[in-house]
């Protein structure tokens, strides 16, 4: 069974930081690019950053760039999302997706966590 669960959301003062976690099982984690998006009241889905399946290659929205870093551990199966120097803007539900690379059309979605940045 394909899961993907994330942890670490909660909630935040601006400038804080968190670090997202995401463990994934029933698939060979090692063949999926992995993302993660976030979701904010009456906005869209948005793209927030992605890592290779070999983890070689990152990229991030020009809103998080220089804030956020994600990384992944092969070993563990987990993709992880570290979130410095948050903003109230950052508030929003969070997911994380895995892409393989071997089959276009295959992909699978967490179930969200929410980040709350408020003093």
């Amino acid at each position: 069974q394909v899961q993907l669960v994330e942890s670490g959301g909660g909630l935040v003062q601006p400038g804080g930081s968190l670090r997202l976690s995401c463990a994934a099982s029933g698939f060979t984690f090692s063949t999926y690019g992995m993302r993660w998006y976030r979701q904010a009241p009456g906005k869209e889905r948005e793209l927030v950053a992605s890592i290779t399946s070999a983890g070689t290659s990152t990229n991030y929205a020009d809103s998080v760039k220089g804030r956020f870093t994600i990384s992944r551990d092969t070993a563990k199966n987990t993709v992880y999302l570290q979130m410095n120097s948050l903003k109230p803007e950052d508030t929003a539900v969070y997911y994380c997706s895995a892409q393989s690379v071997l089959f276009k059309n295959r992909s699978y979605w967490g179930q969200g966590t929410q980040v709350t940045v408020s003093s």
